[in-house]
């Protein structure tokens, strides 16, 4: 009997044994299959069920606490102000040997410039023809405060390109320019002259917004490296100007920033604010920032002259951060000469900002361009080369050729792999819920999280290839080409290539009203030089612009024409995906 029932009972045990089993097995199945999903998404399918068990049991006990330890030490405030990487971009081609840090540029003193009779005159001087008013005390850096000031004011309204103005700061700095020009001493070009900031440099005391709902009550008590360069150098900081959301296109938490020279188009470019101030005579330059077109795309629409210098060229220390390797600060203004006084400025080794160099630079007021070879793609303004060409530079066809295919894809990459390690609370926490335009950083940061750190590195690889072809086929001292092409402006930034914006024409808007307009479309050009030359760009900018007098027309937005009147905005003009900062 005793045998019997024991018998039973085994029985009956064995019968549970395999239902236990076949259950735990079943449960590492179903987790297999949930993880081969996501793995999907990495591009790492080729794992079996037992290695991804594996995997997910040593990131369990592994990756994730290391994880979120190295996030609670370095990623617990937006932004990337604090901590900066230890892996830097150099932009540099140089053959290795030490080159003596430049002087500082030699600028032309003007002579015999009078003070126009009508403030509209003043607001489109240049900065050197105003630095010549101040100079010979025919005007007072007071007065050109208030003009700006009054400008920026009366124009803002229709362009929303202003968020805060400085304007009790202003009035303090332009009385210290007046009291030191009195006991006779001149600090240089831009003694005395107003200009604004992009909105995502921080300024003590006042905001600083970065263009975004989550940040628009932000002050961060901190002298970005730029602001303390241009106040040594006696400008006037007048206003804060617009930076796009979080530094991306010209959508910003009040609103749109439009174009002065059609009021019913946008900016474009989250460097919206800069350039229609500057376009528009609210202000004499304004400095900027591009990580991927938001200093080109702009100054190509607003039809102004702006810079975006070689990496390292401009301190970062107190500047909202995009992308280490890819983020630069760079000014627009009414011309190339004008670029160069405010670079002169502003360059120079931040301490600060482990990027930042001394660029040996050669002064672009002395160079002899006569002894430049320069190449033009098939896409450049002929007029450019032939003006040129009329001046004595040796203009030939030219290629830049590389084999890399991904250049878009390679920026993307590191552009919002990196934004994303200095937003990664704001995403966490749920904020880029509140973002002004969902389809912009929301989205790409969402497929950033999942961009694998080796697939990271493996695109930093193919960007040092892409450095190497570009560099051995850049056979000419510099290039003339579009500005807004999408691949080279990629191409641009990962490269290091510093350019010039600069206007080449006006044209008629496409379907202009019937009863005619005086809104035009600028006619933008791109001149390409090599990293730590931006001299040779500057110089065949300012010899261009010595022959014409495009970069003197001034925008209708006080005489749009009959019947021409400033329109409600309009919906989202399609633009170019990326519009960054």
């Amino acid at each position: 009997m005793w045998k019997m029932f024991s018998q039973k009972v085994l029985m009956h045990s064995g019968n549970l044994m395999p239902s236990k089993k076949n259950s735990e097995c079943s449960e590492k199945l179903r987790e297999a299959s949930t993880l081969r999903c996501g793995f999907k998404l990495l591009d790492s399918n080729f794992f079996n069920e037992r290695k991804l068990l594996e995997i997910a049991k040593g990131a369990t006990e592994f990756n994730i606490p290391i994880i979120r330890a190295n996030r609670k030490l370095v990623a617990f405030e937006d932004g990337g102000l604090h901590n900066p990487s230890a892996l830097l971009f150099n932009a540099d081609w140089g053959s290795g040997q030490a080159q003596e840090v430049s002087k500082r540029f030699y600028y032309p003193s003007l002579s015999n410039i009078q003070k126009p009779e009508h403030e509209e005159d003043i607001a489109f001087m240049s900065v050197l023809e105003l630095g010549a008013l101040i100079k010979s005390k025919q005007i007072t850096s007071e007065e050109l405060t208030r003009i700006f000031l009054k400008r920026l004011k009366g124009y803002n309204p229709v362009l929303e390109a202003v968020v805060t103005y400085t304007e009790e700061l202003a009035y303090k700095q332009a009385k210290e320019a007046d009291e030191l020009l009195a006991q006779g001493k001149y600090l240089g070009p831009l003694h005395g002259i107003p200009y604004g900031l992009k909105d995502i440099i921080s300024v003590p005391q006042y905001k600083t917004t970065w263009g975004s709902t989550t940040f628009k009550d932000q002050v961060l008590n901190t002298e970005a490296w730029v602001y303390k360069r241009l106040k040594s150098a006696g400008a006037v900081l007048v206003a804060k100007l617009v930076s796009g959301s979080l530094a991306y296109d010209d959508i910003w938490f009040g609103g749109r920033t439009r174009n002065p020279w059609n009021i019913e188009e946008f900016s474009t470019g989250s460097s919206a604010g800069p350039a229609a101030c500057t376009s528009a005579g609210m202000v004499p330059f304004a400095i900027g920032s591009e990580t991927a077109g938001s200093i080109t795309y702009p100054a190509s629409r607003c039809g102004v002259t702006a810079l975006r210098p070689t990496f390292g060229t401009v301190g970062r220390t107190g500047v909202m951060s995009i992308s280490e390797s890819l983020d630069k600060l760079g000014p627009f203004c009414r011309n190339a000469a004008d670029c160069t006084i405010v670079l002169d400025a502003i360059r120079g080794k931040d301490p600060d900002d482990l990027s930042s160099r001394d660029i040996p630079f050669g002064d672009p007021f002395s160079v002899d361009i006569t002894k430049l070879t320069v190449g033009y793609l098939e896409d450049a303004e002929m007029e450019v080369v032939q003006v040129l060409a009329s001046k004595g530079v040796n203009m030939v066809p030219f290629k830049l050729n590389y084999t890399v295919v991904s250049v878009q894809g390679i920026l993307n990459f590191t552009m919002d792999v990196e934004m994303l390690t200095h937003f990664d609370v704001w995403q966490r926490s749920g904020k880029d819920d509140d973002y002004e335009a969902q389809e912009q950083w929301p989205t790409e940061l969402r497929r950033a999280r999942i961009i694998p750190a080796v697939d990271y590195l493996q695109a930093q690889r193919a960007r040092g290839k892409l450095i190497r072809e570009v560099k051995d086929s850049f056979t000419v001292d510099a290039f003339i080409g579009n500005a807004t092409d999408w691949e080279k402006v990629c191409l641009g930034n990962l490269v290091g290539l510093p350019v010039t914006v600069i206007p080449t024409g006006f044209k008629t808007i496409p379907n202009p009203p019937e009863s005619g307009t005086r809104r035009r479309t600028a006619i933008p050009t791109g001149i390409y030089a090599p990293p730590n030359h931006d001299h040779i760009a500057l110089a065949l900018s300012m010899a261009y612009q010595s022959a014409t007098d495009h970069h003197k027309q001034r925008p209708p937005i006080d005489d749009l024409g009959p019947n021409d009147t400033i329109p409600n905005p309009p919906p989202a003009a399609i633009r170019p995906r990326l519009m960054h900062l």
